[in-house]
């Protein structure tokens, strides 16, 4: 039994030692994707050297192919969806798309609520991190003063935050959520409304003061039309696993991996899948550092949940309704990555009513927009805009405060409305 406690007590030690290299990242200078791997590794390897009861292998070796079987099913699906999404940033259709249709001349409070609404529509079709980076270098082209930039990077950041919540191709722990069985598809869709008028209200108050006008440079590129027939085939495929899971309950994994397919037989058809550009090789421009650190906090907190160390959790539940357990998670999530903190709720088996979860999964995908670490979404900003800081984003962290409660209670009020 002390072999048994002690045992315990040094993974869930693991567990916090690859929380804090996730947290200080930018300190230690290690990928958080190595350290989650080493110590989600690690942590299971010492469960089957050292089991409380040599029996317990067997039941050990169960809980890992079970947590081995969801990792697998958000790893396809995330390695599909983001393979469209690397060639078509990589062939530059989305700026070049964007440059065509915006004027020469606009002012920057339209230019604002331009770049919120490209934001958080983007990233409802892909990943955060893509979304990010387009929508940041299309400010940072403009060559708008500093201090304005700034509010600019905010509204990304939270705008890509929100416009995820809402499908599951547009953020992980909606993904997570909606793997769980706790939400569908359609409930997701009433995520969007209450999103979208919480990214209006922030771009509102960032608005206050913006008067100026901004000449934007035209840089469209030339586009094949094979770029044309694979972007279409993301949205097919985008449209076909919504409908294909409402319908028939088809697994999202299983559509997106054949619309995959369907892009890889239409780049050979166009004649354009040659040894100079082969279409499998965008397989390799994916963040697969972001998958690797899935893959590790996933294995934590599956090794967590083995040995009851989530048991915590349940308790903040069970001393507050959810509404505002939910809340705080989201404000939590500011501070400890969304990823691990979804995951841990959901092996808690905690029980709440759809409204609720509707409430948590608008929650921590946009409640890390209140600190710049709190997101990918904000880590991406703060590495690609000059002189954006954690004390520089944070004085505007009242503002995303009030519009994320303004989002949250939105939801909280829509749910109701559909569990009536």
């Amino acid at each position: 039994m002390v072999l048994a406690v002690s045992l315990e007590t040094i993974l869930i030690a693991l567990a916090v030692l690859a929380l804090l290299g996730v947290v200080l990242e930018e300190v230690i200078h290690i990928d958080k994707a190595k350290t989650t791997l080493l110590f989600g590794t690690f942590s299971w390897l010492l469960l089957f050297i050292f089991p409380e009861n040599p029996d317990y292998r067997a039941e050990i070796n169960h809980s890992l192919r079970e947590n081995l079987t969801e990792i697998s099913t958000l790893w396809l699906f995330l390695v599909a969806a983001m393979t469209f999404v690397a060639y078509l940033n990589k062939k530059g259709l989305i700026e070049s798309l964007l440059h065509r249709v915006m004027p020469e001349t606009i002012s920057e409070r339209r230019l604002l609520f331009f770049t919120a609404i490209f934001s958080f529509l983007f990233s409802s079709l892909a990943d955060n991190i893509t979304a990010t980076l387009v929508s940041i270098a299309l400010i940072l082209s403009l060559g708008l003063p500093a201090n304005k930039i700034m509010r600019f990077a905010v509204l990304v950041v939270f705008s890509v935050n929100s416009g995820g919540v809402s499908l599951i191709t547009g953020d992980v722990t909606t993904l997570m959520i909606f793997l769980a069985g706790k939400v569908s598809i359609l409930n997701l869709f009433w995520l969007s409304l209450p999103a979208f008028i919480a990214v209006i209200t922030l771009t509102l108050l960032l608005s206050i003061g913006m008067n100026g006008r901004v000449r934007i440079k035209k840089q469209a590129r030339p586009i094949r039309k094979l770029d044309y027939a694979i972007a279409t085939i993301f949205l097919i495929t985008i449209i076909f696993t919504i409908a294909a899971n409402v319908l028939f309950d088809i697994p999202p994994v299983l559509s997106f991996l054949s619309g995959l397919s369907v892009m890889f037989i239409v780049a050979r058809l166009f004649s354009e899948d040659n040894d100079q550009d082969p279409i499998l090789e965008y397989i390799r421009y994916i963040e697969f550092d972001t998958l690797l650190f899935f893959l590790g906090i996933l294995l934590l907190v599956g090794m967590l949940q083995h040995i009851h160390a989530l048991d915590f959790l349940v308790s903040l539940y069970q001393f507050m309704p959810p509404v505002f357990a939910n809340y705080l998670m989201g404000i939590t999530s500011a501070a400890v990555d969304n990823v691990p903190l979804t995951a841990a709720l959901l092996k808690t088996g905690i029980e709440m009513n759809l409204t609720s979860w509707l409430g948590l999964t608008y929650a921590v995908g946009v409640g890390g927009s209140l600190l710049v670490i709190g997101s990918a979404a904000g880590i991406v900003a703060m590495s690609k805009v000059p002189g954006l800081s954690f004390a520089r984003y944070a004085k505007y962290s009242f503002l995303v405060l009030l519009a994320y409660t303004l989002g949250y209670f939105l939801v909280l009020w829509l749910g109701s409305l559909i569990a009536y």
